[in-house]
């Protein structure tokens, strides 16, 4: 390095000042990366056996069984028939009595140990009973009651092809207009649900400190995640210590908000399951991480754009200062976090739209229903996450220009033809 004396006529000195500030951003990444891989040893959940709840498990005590079958037919007629949910070859028994008639519907099995075999449902029409036809693919459960004798009941409709088919065309249509960076992006999003169903929701479930957790999940998710879409530079770089920031402050206000407003999270049915079922888990850990990591998707879209913007507008006008590439990039960044807070808070509100209608039927008034548990948890979520958003965008802005503009503050100070020069 020069010394700084002589820097009105050798440029090194400002350049040391970018190369530092790069420096410095690399370095922190490093070591942040290093605590989440700590962290996450330190955090590994122990290999757990859980016991299956009781709704959750057959009368045997073991987990739900289910196979495929097809209704071959479907019809209305007496009900009562001794063959219902048993398994025969041919044709079931008629009912003893004909006393009521409903929805009979045979079924043939096509997996599992009685493959090729049919058996009866009767169903009885109301809300919540599946509308059975002849053709329809269907889950049924097996499960065999306390004499040994197997029984079978509906499950599910069969939803694996038009699923299957409706994630492909997804993934066609992202790789088709995006490319290899849309391949990338897929690449990343199975790491997230990877690190969620192998780390995050096992340690949970073990009963580590949830914070933690979903920290360390989310800047796990974060770093594969940003470096594999945008490639690994210094743009990605000051973009994603800019997003580690924000999820920090996400962090700490969904703590600080779930304290000081008492939400319990039991308005939902399947926390209600949890607490029952799963003592040792804390609801509003589950509700925190879930807070934690439904803020990096909208943050991560925030710095990245901020982060691009900073870089670009400092490569187009080499005269400005770091000063006037930060109000303009913050001009781009007021508009994008405008448009996402809509994103943010219509995403949530449309979650809520089910619960929303039952309040309306309910006829309570407009307070009771925005400060019920429900409600409040989608208000606090869409605040939260409005708040790191927008904090994120002046963190990343500042990162993102000191990296952007290594050469001191005003360059074209500096003999402008020379610097000019060495520079293209």
């Amino acid at each position: 390095m020069s010394d700084h004396h002589h820097h009105h006529h050798d440029h090194s000195g400002p350049i040391a000042i970018g190369a530092t500030a790069a420096k410095v951003v690399v370095g922190l990444l490093a070591v942040i990366g290093v605590v989440v891989l700590v962290a996450m040893v330190i955090l590994w959940p122990s290999a757990q056996h859980v016991e299956i709840p009781l709704p959750m498990q057959t009368a045997t005590g073991e987990a739900v069984h289910t196979e495929a079958g097809t209704v071959v037919m479907q019809d209305i007629g007496p009900c009562g028939s001794p063959s219902q949910g048993k398994v025969f070859s041919d044709k079931p028994e008629a009912p003893r009595t004909g006393a009521y008639t409903c929805q009979r519907s045979i079924v043939e099995l096509r997996s599992g140990p009685d493959e090729g075999d049919k058996t009866l449902f009767e169903i009885a029409p109301g809300p919540g009973q599946p509308d059975l036809r002849a053709g329809d693919d269907i889950r049924v459960v097996r499960a065999e009651d306390p004499s040994g004798m197997t029984l079978y009941a509906f499950e599910d409709y069969s939803r694996g092809l038009p699923l299957l088919l409706i994630v492909l065309a997804f993934v066609v249509v992202i790789c088709v207009v995006a490319r290899w960076r849309g391949f990338r992006a897929l690449i990343g999003l199975l790491f997230a649900f990877a690190v969620v169903v192998m780390f995050l929701l096992p340690a949970l479930l073990d009963g580590k400190p949830a914070i933690p957790v979903a920290l360390v999940s989310g800047a796990l998710i974060l770093y594969v995640v940003l470096y594999l879409a945008h490639g690994v530079n210094l743009r990605t770089s000051s973009a994603l210590l800019g997003t580690l920031a924000s999820m920090l402050v996400a962090a700490f206000l969904s703590w600080l908000t779930l304290e000081v407003t008492n939400l319990t999270g039991l308005s939902e049915e399947q926390n209600t399951n949890v607490a029952t079922y799963l003592q040792h888990v804390s609801i509003t850990g589950l509700l925190l991480a879930g807070f934690i990591i439904g803020s990096l998707g909208v943050l991560n879209d925030v710095t990245i754009t901020q982060a691009s913007a900073a870089f670009e507008l400092a490569a187009l006008d080499e005269g400005a200062s770091r000063r006037e590439i930060f109000t303009a990039t913050m001009r781009v960044g007021r508009d994008h976090i405008a448009s996402t807070v809509y994103t943010l808070v219509l995403a949530y509100a449309g979650g809520a739209l089910p619960l929303l209608l039952l309040f309306s039927v309910a006829g309570r008034s407009i307070t009771d229903v925005l400060t019920g548990d429900a409600v409040a948890i989608e208000i606090t979520r869409s605040a939260v996450g409005g708040i790191a958003l927008a904090l994120s965008v002046p963190l990343t802005t500042a990162i993102a220009v000191l990296l952007a503009r290594p050469f001191g503050a005003k360059p074209v100070v500096v003999a402008p033809q020379r610097a000019r020069h060495a520079r293209t």
